[in-house]
């Protein structure tokens, strides 16, 4: 009988011990030479990076795009969530898909779509089409998540080369998106917003082209189908309760809206999780959730990107619109975030091979939770020392948290429910980073907004920033000092929110998770 190995080629049977000499299909790594799956798996680190880097590049033109187009602090929530947003209530769905379609098919139509998706975003003149724009970017990243774990735990079933390739895998989504503002920044200065949509385009291109040439096929035997309902159901909740978080400081926490809003994503959401359990395929298996190496990873890995990306879009506009850097000086200045990120995935594999997951999980989360305190310490004179010791201490937590984290799911999952198991990881993820966005950014306005209320400019530090630039002297200056007052008022209380999500997490992790090396 002719085998199939996952590139499509035809390969000898290999003989199964436990068969009686029967014979079994060769597994992946028997097949593929060790350059061919490192140079596939920087293709696929690339996307990843490119992900990243789309999530966070628009953070630093902020203040570009209020001049531009005028967005309220609303809409540049919706710019910066419909990303993630779309992303999280998506992936449940596009793992089931990635296994049927193929991995690298996948891969290679969700590079197409956000780069298409980017261009129109580059295009748009009114802030509706960039939340459009944004949701379709996090359309095709959706399709591309899933995919990236599912070939490198393909190519690399072993432990040990396995954890080497997630910890790649986590700097490189983890250094993209903390590059974000460096190149957004940049490209602002330089061009103007529209660039920061521009930049996904040529690399969208090249990520396809490469993964055409070294990337090979492989798909889940027996995939199921997707449940239409299912998805429909958990995208329109998070929807739901997301516009309510963003939308609760503007229109009132209790207001009729809001209240309906939160009903509905409620009603909605468990709606969702009791399909799973009757369903014969669901999107989310709830088994699999129950498992402590699977659920509780996915929980710390939510809490911790809940703080980190909260903070990350709010430190950014701190730096400019506090301590008056541009947009190139602001996203330079978070670099070192980055680069304490990369050293936190570089340290995690061998904490996990000596002491399993639990370890590294737990001292992350702790570490990002005296990063959050250190940031809420920020006054509007302290300067960027506060911010820089945050990044530092953040970064290198974050890093362990997402590496052992990650590595933990993907290696409780069955080798061939993996693009399940890279759905669960990543919708865990966007969706913590969604919500962070829109919860510190709304802990932000609704902190901010009465101290703004008896100024000219209205009542959100943005509408101060852009008045303030129109008027002379020394009307400008006492806009300026309240706007920033107000503003490190919203952020630190942000923190504390950050820090307190984030020591639950570790907590949690601390009294459940296993102890022993996985």
């Amino acid at each position: 009988m002719t085998v199939f190995d996952p590139c499509g080629e035809a390969i000898a049977a290999c003989p199964d011990p436990r068969a009686g000499g029967g014979r079994t299909p060769c597994p992946p790594h028997r097949c593929w030479a060790p350059a061919r799956r490192w140079a596939a798996a920087l293709v696929v680190c690339s996307g990843i990076f490119l992900l990243g880097l789309d999530f966070t590049v628009l953070n630093v033109a902020v203040p570009d795009l209020q001049r531009d187009l005028g967005p309220s602090v609303a809409q540049v929530q919706w710019v910066v969530d419909g990303y993630a947003l779309v992303l999280a209530g998506l992936v449940p769905a596009t793992g089931a898909v990635t296994d049927r379609l193929g991995r690298r098919r996948a891969f290679v139509a969700g590079l197409a779509v956000c780069g298409a998706a980017a261009a129109w975003g580059a295009s748009s003149s009114h802030a509706w089409q960039l939340v459009a724009a944004r949701g379709g970017m996090g359309a095709g990243a959706a399709l591309l998540m899933p995919a990236t774990l599912s070939i490198i735990t393909t190519l690399f079933p072993e432990p040990g080369p396995r954890r080497r390739a997630i910890a790649l895998w986590t700097a490189a989504g983890g250094v993209g998106g903390m590059a974000g503002p460096v190149v957004g920044g940049w490209l602002v200065e330089v061009f103007s917003w529209r660039a920061g949509f521009w930049v996904a385009v040529p690399p969208a291109a090249a990520g396809i082209a490469a993964a055409l040439l070294v990337v090979p096929e492989s798909r889940a035997a027996g995939a199921g189908r997707v449940d239409a309902r299912s998805v429909a159901l958990s995208a329109t909740g998070l929807v739901a309760l997301v516009w309510a978080i963003i939308e609760s400081p503007a229109r009132g926490w209790t207001s009729p809206p809001v209240l309906t809003a939160y009903g509905v994503a409620a009603v909605l959401l468990v709606a969702f999780t009791r399909r799973q359990a009757r369903v014969r395929v669901p999107v989310l298996p709830l088994p699999l959730l129950r498992r402590p190496r699977i659920g509780l990873n996915a929980v710390a890995l939510a809490m911790m990107s809940f703080g980190l990306y909260g903070a990350l879009f709010l430190t950014t506009l701190h730096l400019q619109g506090v301590l008056g850097h541009s947009p190139w000086e602001a996203g330079v200045r978070t670099l070192p975030l980055a680069v304490a990120l990369a050293a936190g995935a570089v340290a995690a594999p061998p904490l996990l091979a000596r002491r399993g997951e639990r370890m590294p999980v737990v001292a992350g989360l702790a570490v990002v939770t005296g990063s959050f305190m250190l940031l809420s310490t920020v006054d509007a004179s302290s300067g960027y020392p506060p911010v820089l010791a945050f990044q530092l201490v953040a970064g290198f937590g974050a890093g362990l948290v997402a590496t052992a984290g990650t590595e933990a799911v993907m290696g409780a999952v069955p080798p061939d429910r993996a693009a399940l198991g890279s759905a669960i990881n990543d919708v865990t993820r966007q969706v913590g980073a969604c919500l962070g966005v829109a919860v510190q950014g709304s802990v932000l306005t609704a902190v901010s907004a009465p101290r703004l209320r008896d100024l000219p400019a209205g009542a959100t530090f943005l509408d101060a920033w852009a008045a303030a630039e129109r008027l002379p002297e020394p009307a400008r200056a006492r806009v300026v000092a309240t706007a920033r007052e107000a503003f490190v008022a919203g952020l630190t209380t942000a923190a504390v929110i950050a820090a307190a999500v984030t020591l639950t997490a570790a907590v949690l992790a601390w009294c459940f998770l296993p102890r022993a090396a996985a």
